[in-house]
């Protein structure tokens, strides 16, 4: 509808004309692409674009800058974020969390495996990375490469930062590569073509693949243990017991199963345990919980035959009485696989020992079991007699625990 003709109407508003704060506020809801943008629009976006304080949001979110590191660095947060990102550009989307995790690893590390801390290597720069490519004709994933500017993997020593396991006569500790030796394992054999080492075992020679392309019925970037098809005719036909989808996915979830408390620390070594919270039961004084682990390297899939160990933690409230101090005489065990079929087994003690049990007293102990199907569970009972009275005995709950193999496919080289 045209204005009337006696209507003076109001002149449009210039954005020249806009007070500065509302403009501020305004501009401090975009994102940095959306802030360099505005740069290039008018003068005035331009001088207010390159207001400092609106790349404080920014420096924080994508590069964890702190006050503290301003202050060191003796910049403004604007030219900050600027030379960080002629830096690091590439990793914006990565870098936050992969930092994140590895500062609240080293922050864990100090405090309950301080020793380890030592074995972390600095960063590599881009064209070491660039160099690594070149070197095994195949691009290295971003998220690997960002987590590689942070630290470049480890040492060759034990403890290896990605996890212990040890048994009566096995032990393995995982380290986590450094760049120059995982591509000297860089793999272009039947089975293993173009994979990438990320752990290396010194006692098993275990390792943790990254399969860089698409091959051989993987998925690019699949994270996995490899075993062999023992029931195959050709050495390359190999089982692949898959523990990530990616990088940044397979490192975070590890840190954060670490930091949390996820995992036991045992003798200054990260051992990769998972307790599952509900698997604990109390039988009158006494608390039965239990943590388990696949071991894929004493596994196979054919034929079948998957490797479980258990840790078994015993203890007695700190608030029983004196009296109540027992000691455990057997152990009772049904055993049940994934096809319903169930073995009992019974004997004296456990793994050798008759632990006596007294309050606020913790036992632990480790032991193993084999299933033919890719899961089953376990439960039973142990039975205890008080040591004041040699004529009262008493069964303590094992609660039923889990164990199930890993997804796993097998290679179609």
């Amino acid at each position: 509808m045209a204005a009337p003709p006696d209507m003076e109407l109001s002149p449009a508003l210039s954005l020249e004309l806009l007070p500065t704060d509302p403009l501020l506020l305004i501009l401090s809801f975009l994102d940095y692409r959306d802030l360099v943008s505005c740069c290039y629009l008018n003068r005035r976006l331009n001088q207010l674009s390159s207001h400092d304080p609106l790349w404080k949001r920014h420096c924080k979110k994508y590069w964890l800058i702190t006050e503290e590191e301003k202050t060191r660095r003796n910049q403004g947060w604007r030219a900050i974020f600027i030379s960080t990102y002629s830096d690091l550009g590439r990793y914006i989307q990565y870098y936050a969390t992969l930092k994140k995790a590895w500062d609240d690893l080293e922050q864990y590390l100090g405090q309950w495996c301080p020793r380890m801390i030592g074995s972390l290597k600095e960063s590599v720069r881009e064209e070491d990375l660039d160099a690594v490519e070149a070197q095994i004709h195949c691009k290295l994933p971003d998220d690997y490469r960002c987590s590689f500017r942070i630290h470049n993997g480890q040492k060759l020593v034990v403890p290896g930062l990605m996890g212990s396991m040890a048994l009566s006569n096995h032990y393995r500790s995982e380290d986590l590569l450094d760049i120059d030796t995982a591509a000297g394992g860089f793999q272009q054999r039947l089975g293993l073509k173009q994979c990438l080492p990320l752990t290396f075992c010194i006692h098993t020679g275990l390792s943790q693949y990254m399969a860089l392309e698409s091959v051989e019925g993987r998925n690019k970037y699949e994270i996995f243990y490899q075993c062999p098809d023992q029931m195959a005719r050709n050495p390359s036909a190999i089982v692949m017991f898959i523990t990530g989808t990616s990088y940044l996915e397979w490192f975070t979830s590890y840190v954060n199963k670490v930091v949390t408390g996820g995992y036991p620390i045992i003798r200054d070594q990260i051992f990769r345990y998972v307790h599952d919270k509900d698997c604990v039961a109390t039988t009158e004084d006494i608390t039965v919980s239990v943590s388990t682990s696949f071991l894929p390297e004493l596994s196979s899939v054919h034929p079948p035959h998957y490797f479980f160990t258990y840790r078994i933690r015993i203890e007695m409230s700190k608030d029983a009485l004196p009296e109540n101090i027992c000691q455990l005489e057997s152990r009772y065990w049904r055993i049940t696989n994934a096809k319903g079929d169930v073995e009992e087994v019974q004997g004296p003690g456990v793994v050798g020992e008759f632990p006596v049990i007294s309050p606020g007293k913790v036992y632990e102990y480790t032991s193993c079991t084999t299933f033919t199907t890719t899961s089953g569970y376990m439960e039973g009972y142990y039975t205890f007699h008080c040591l004041s009275n040699k004529d009262r005995f008493f069964n303590v709950t094992i609660p039923r625990f889990h164990m199930v193999c890993p997804t796993f496919k097998v290679s179609t080289a």
